[in-house]
């Protein structure tokens, strides 16, 4: 950031600690900082009313000046008909990678470049960005900070996005924001971190978020061989690896091992059946090292508070556009094998698998189901 001194610095601003603290620090360091915040949807939530409110103020506090986008339609197409959608055909959407990517990021740069004449834009997450010289590439970094890293949900940021992107606290703890929070005097300083999505915040459950958009159909648990088990309503309320709320007896610990959205059933097994030496994963987006022709070795997360494990990444052929272009337009589908070192409890279509070498993201995609 020093060569752009005195430049004008775009900062999404949700209404919470992480982000009003990233516009004070580069207000602080002499940017030009203008203060931006979407509105997502109606509601409670960090994105939405209360989170405006705050924003606002915090833009008061700082004296810097405030836009409010309205970017409702985007949200409802791009995140909510992208989970119903997802939800209601048996698999478990990872919602902020993507809407990192359609939602903030994407319409953000373009809202500065054309009407705030401003190339960069900031926001409060925890990872870290470098140009390499010797491939010509921004690379993604984790945060110095691991418990609150979150390049996981980042893996999807294209080259443009990340030339145009700053995460001012990317070399800071959470304690250290705060600090920093608190010695501004922000009104967000001591404000509690969110735990959840936006629309669980919203609507106090993802169940009850799903139960707005998906009625309830009554259908069968069954077992591996088709035995019937017992009953749910709705294979949208059940996601791969669950355990708890399946209301069953049993000898040894059931788990859902499938869901089987065209003929309504669930299908359980034991923690054998939950494990999976590979899965395949599409749309993959390589982000700091060019896409390779050869298997490569990595370490690969396959949900965001899982441990890294050492994999094998084999590089398929595009397959034209992905399955899910009818919910994503235009999405090119590059897909790859994971072949895990050790087999992987839980492993849930849906859900992002992003591989790393050390520090730094090298690429990441959407898991496949296997049938």
């Amino acid at each position: 950031m020093d060569s752009l001194s005195k430049k004008k610095v775009v900062v999404g601003l949700s209404g919470g600690v992480d982000s009003s603290t990233a516009a004070a620090i580069l207000h602080h360091q002499g940017y030009e900082v203008i203060g931006l915040t979407l509105w997502l949807m109606k509601g409670k939530g960090q994105c939405c009313s209360e989170g405006m409110i705050d924003a606002a103020y915090i833009c008061e506090q700082i004296g810097i000046p405030h836009h409010v986008v309205d970017i409702r339609e985007v949200f409802q197409t791009n995140i909510i008909d992208y989970l119903v959608a997802g939800y209601s055909a048996g698999i478990t959407p990872l919602p902020c990678s993507q809407c990192n990517k359609t939602v903030k990021f994407g319409p953000m740069l373009q809202y500065a470049q054309e009407n705030l004449g401003s190339d960069r834009i900031a926001t409060g997450h925890y990872a870290r960005i470098r140009y390499d010289e010797a491939t010509e590439r921004y690379q993604l970094l984790r945060a110095v900070d691991r418990n609150k890293d979150q390049s996981y949900f980042l893996y999807d940021l294209s080259q443009d996005l990340l030339a145009g992107s700053v995460f001012p606290l990317g070399e800071l703890s959470k304690n250290e924001t705060r600090s920093i929070a608190a010695k501004y005097e922000l009104k967000t300083a001591d404000k509690p971190e969110s735990q959840d999505l936006c629309l669980v915040e919203s609507n106090g459950s993802m169940r009850a978020f799903l139960d707005k958009y998906l009625a309830p159909k009554k259908g069968d648990i069954v077992d591996t061989t088709g035995k019937v088990l017992g009953q749910h309503d709705g294979v949208h309320h059940y996601t791969i690896g669950q355990r708890k709320g399946l209301g069953i007896a049993a000898a040894e610990p059931l788990y859902v091992i499938g869901l089987d959205a065209v003929n309504n059933r669930v299908i359980v097994g034991d923690r054998h059946n939950a494990t999976e030496p590979e899965c395949t994963v599409e749309r993959v987006n390589w982000v700091s090292i060019p896409q390779p022709s050869a298997p490569i070795r990595a370490e690969v997360q396959i949900r965001y508070r899982s441990s890294p494990v050492p994999v094998t990444i084999i590089p398929l052929e595009n397959c034209g556009v992905s399955n899910n272009a009818e919910q994503v337009p235009n999405i090119e589908s590059s897909r790859v094998r994971v072949v895990f070192d050790e087999p992987q409890f839980s492993i849930t279509p849906g859900q992002a698998a992003v591989w790393y070498d050390g520090e730094k993201v090298l690429g990441g995609g959407i898991i496949q189901r296997n049938s």
